[in-house]
Order: structure tokens, then sequence, then C-alpha cells
């Protein structure tokens, strides 16, 4: 259990006071900051099939998607366990814009028959596939193996014999670099990280790493490969769970001793050019659990983030940082939310200083090790989440979901309408603003007998749900109708139940319980 349960480490802000007020705005959104990055991808799950296990490993090639895991079958988005099955052993392939299942579908069987890692070369012509297998089909393996794009075979000169699990690839034009358990590789020496050319050959390249690495990252253009893990010696000397090494020679480059403690390991490193992002998750208390960010250059630290929840994957795509977590208390970070006793598990911030964007698509923690998504890839344009969850939004969604550009179909849920008080000439009507998962500010729009009446705007989040509030102008001893929409600015909620309110004719205040729905 990657799970951290520790007291809040700060209260949840209380809820704001009732105002009276009737059409001015209530707490309006703040303008955004100036080049503060916005999503790609709406909230809304997309179609998507299936698997029934945990998926380890996305990778994408020319508009495909390939899926790697622990499973032997998938189904269609919306099919209960069992139901029109298609056997696929621990590794699927989908078109990435439609979600459609696609017939590339060679079996990982043997060993621990599992596939924990996957990378596309940069051309998109190869895909490498490792994990704990020893066939392919029918043919021999030994846990890591590469396959032609263009027509899914098993390619004959990547054959390397490793000696135990492979857990991360990263590849260049010229090498392919493994990660993983393994001690041995072609029969030498390689511990936990090794290099090979295209074509299978191993390469001089050597780091003697104390325990398993599980990320890689390769910088050709700064000739250095991070590798991130369980370890805390690199090449003899101390370098806990991060290292930058010489791509060529496997020397060490730069060690992080103050990044991480010891008690936190990464699971995920990536690039966009100019920062490397790190995944972290830990293990009981004074641990870290967020995710960093530094700079290529001079390997400096940019920034660190506070939230807890161990996080599984980064992915930095067009400006923004997303990641796969099970957060839980993000409180000293900008956007952040406080300890509530319940996780989210996708992320998006700002690279430039860590703020957590409005965008909170969701899973449950699932089935395995209960930490929900643990892999991410972006293909043509549409963001696949890959994970051990069961559950997406709220709907049973098992192991593999996606988000895309849109349109945004989703609208926030309408609040209930309560009573405040009703005097003569004037009825008080209150609610708790909604929240969307894709915008911050909603807007609301109150009727009263089928006429628009009152129209706020207001940003809340899941978190953070102000009251709000209206004053109506009524005549003494009348009867009325209120109804209440709420709009994201794309969708609008429908209207809510009737609340009818009995305006008194004398000056005897009227509430909520003299009043009937």
């Amino acid at each position: 259990m990657r799970l951290r349960n520790l007291p809040s480490r700060a209260a949840t802000r209380a809820v704001a006071a009732t105002l009276l007020c009737s059409t001015a705005l209530l707490r309006p959104a703040p303008a955004a900051a100036a080049g503060e990055p916005r999503t790609s991808f709406t909230a809304d799950a997309l179609t998507t099939w299936q698997t029934n296990g945990i998926v380890w490993s996305l990778a994408s090639a020319h508009g495909v998607v390939y899926v790697g895991g622990t499973f032997d079958s998938v189904r269609p988005a919306g099919a209960e366990p069992g139901d029109r099955e298609v056997p696929r052993r621990n590794f699927a392939a989908f078109d990435a814009v439609t979600g459609a299942l696609l017939p590339c579908a060679p079996s990982f069987t043997g060993g621990q028959g599992t596939v924990r890692a996957l990378k596309a070369s940069p051309d998109g012509r190869v895909l490498y596939v490792g994990g704990s297998f020893s066939r392919v089909g029918s043919t021999g393996a030994a846990s890591a193996v590469a396959l032609d794009t263009a027509d899914c075979t098993l390619r004959g000169d990547f054959r390397p014999t490793v000696s135990a699990t492979v857990r991360a690839i990263d590849t260049t034009d010229r090498k392919v670099y493994l990660g993983g358990d393994f001690r041995r590789v072609d029969g030498r020496n390689r511990t936990h990280v090794a290099a090979f050319t295209p074509q299978g050959e191993l390469l001089p390249f050597r780091a003697d790493v104390d325990a398993p690495v599980r990320a890689l990252s390769v910088v050709p253009s700064r000739g250095k490969v991070y590798a991130g893990g369980d370890f805390d010696s690199v090449n003899g000397r101390w370098a806990h769970a991060l290292v930058a090494l010489d791509a060529t020679s496997g020397a060490t480059m730069r060690s992080y001793p103050d990044w991480l403690p010891p008690r936190s390991v990464v699971k995920s490193i990536a690039h966009d050019g100019t920062r490397f992002y790190v995944a972290a998750e830990g293990h009981g208390g004074g641990i870290f659990d967020g995710r960093i960010a530094g700079r290529l250059d001079d390997d400096r630290m940019v920034w660190k983030d506070t939230c807890f929840g161990a996080t599984q994957a980064v992915l930095p795509y067009n400006g923004v940082l997303y990641s796969a977590s099970h957060a839980h208390d993000c409180s000293e970070t900008p956007g952040g939310f406080p300890e509530r006793q319940d996780r989210q598990h996708l992320l998006a911030q700002s690279p430039g200083d860590r703020r957590i964007l409005h965008w909170f698509p969701d899973t449950d923690e699932g089935t395995g090790e209960q930490v929900g998504p643990r892999a991410l890839t972006v293909a043509r344009g549409i963001l696949w989440v890959g994970g051990e969850f069961t559950r997406v939004n709220g709907t049973a969604q098992q192991g593999l979901t996606r988000f895309g550009a849109g349109p945004d179909t989703g609208a926030p849920q309408v609040p209930a309408l309560s009573l405040s008080t009703a005097t003569p000439g004037h009825v008080t009507l209150r609610w708790r603003a909604s929240w969307d998962r894709d915008d911050a500010s909603l807007t609301y729009r109150l009727y009263r007998d089928g006429k628009p009446v009152s129209r706020q705007q207001q940003s809340s989040t899941y978190w953070d749900r102000p009251w709000m509030s209206h004053t109506d102008s009524v005549g003494a001893g009348t009867r009325h109708e209120y109804r209440l929409t709420v709009t994201d600015g794309t969708n609008t909620s429908p209207r809510s139940p009737a609340l009818r309110v009995a305006v008194p004719a004398k000056a005897t205040a009227v509430t909520a319980g003299d009043t009937a729905r």
C-alpha cells in the first residue's frame, strides 16, 4: 500500500458566510496569471476498452497506442468482467483516435507473465517491450524484445538475454537503454541498467547500481541519461533514488543528495527539452510523494511540490505537466487541496511554478496496490491513462481510459435550493455552489415563476464549495416557484426541482419548515 494516513497539515477552509445580494457577483474568479498554461484535454472520459488486470505501461507510434501489463483479456467499455472478453495476454494495441481494438496481439507469457515497460523508437518503426516473460507467442525470449510496428511482428535482431524483470526503457536513434531488477545481460555483468544498439548489441555503457532502476529518461543533446529507482549507491558512491549518467560510458555525471529522503524512491522521469520531471513514492513518515522539476542545463531544482500520495507517472505535454498518483494532501502546493481523507488520482500542473490547474478527472484506487493510475501517454492529441483502477469519474471502467480535446460535455450538477427567510416583500434563498471537473468559474441563474431574477458567477472546487444566496423583492402575501440552473459556459444543468414559497402578508418570518417543494 502506498497510502499515507497522517493527520491533516491544514484544516479544511470554513464555508463562506451566507451573503445577501441580488444580481451582484459572488467571489468572482480571479484573472488568470499572465502566461498560465491551459490543459489540452477535457475531464470527460472517452469510450475506451478495458483490461481485466493492471496496466503498467503505455506507448504510442503512428496512431497506435500499445498497452502492457498483467492481464489476459480486454473487453469493451460498459462491459462487466467476463462479458464480451477478447483474449490478450499482457499486451494489446488500439487505434489512438477511435479507441478501436487492433489485431496486433502477441502474447507475453512465462516468467512472471507481465509486461512492465514499452517504448517506441524515435521514428516509431520499432516498439521495445520489457517485463518478466520467457515467451512471445511461441518464440523464446528473456524479458526484452522488439516488435516491428508496421506489421506487429517480432524482430529477430533485438533479443537480449536479461536475467530479471525489465521495468524501464528509453531510446535514441542509436541506443536502447533498459533498467530493472536484472544483474546480468547476455552473460555479462550489468547491474540494473544496460544499453544496446537498436540491433541488440550490448554496449560498453556500464553503471554499478545497487538496487532496481524503475525510470529512465535520455537527453541526447546533453549526452546523459537520468535514472531513478530504489537504489542508494551508483558507481560506488551515494546517489539515492536519482542520478544522471553519461550516456556513453555510464559514469556518474550528477547525483542529487538533497532531493529525496531515504524512504522515497523514483517511479517515473520525463523531460520537455528544458526541464526534467521526477515522480516520487514514499513509505512511512517523513517521506516525499510528489513531483520535482529540475533544469536540464545545470541540473538545479526548479521546484518541489509537497503533495502526499505516491506519484507513479509524469508526462509533460503542450506546456502542462500531467501526473498519475493518489494525491490526498496538496495544501502547501499552490492551487492545491487540503487533507480530506479522499484521493485525487490525476493532476495537471504548471511546469513553471508547480501550480495545480483546474482539471480534475478522477479514478478510484482499484486493485493490486490500490494506487489507481500508473501510466500516461499522449497519441494524436488524446491522453491515455492506464493502471489498476476500476472506475473513472464514478463510472465502471477498468485498467484503461482516455481524454480528448473536447468538446466538453459534462454539465455541473445543479445545487438544491433552500429557503433562508421570507418576510413581507422579500424572499431570501440560498444554495451551496456546485463544482465542475474542467471549469473553476460557474454561472448560476435563478428563476422565479419561469423568469430569470438573478445571475451570479462563483469560483469553486470540489473541496471548496461556498454558500451563495439571493434576496428577491416580491409582493406581500404572494406565492412563487423558484428554480436554479448552473452552467460552465458550454453545458447547462437541467433546472433544479421547484422550491415553492408562500410570502407572508404580515411581518412574521417564514422559514424553510413552512415551505413545500
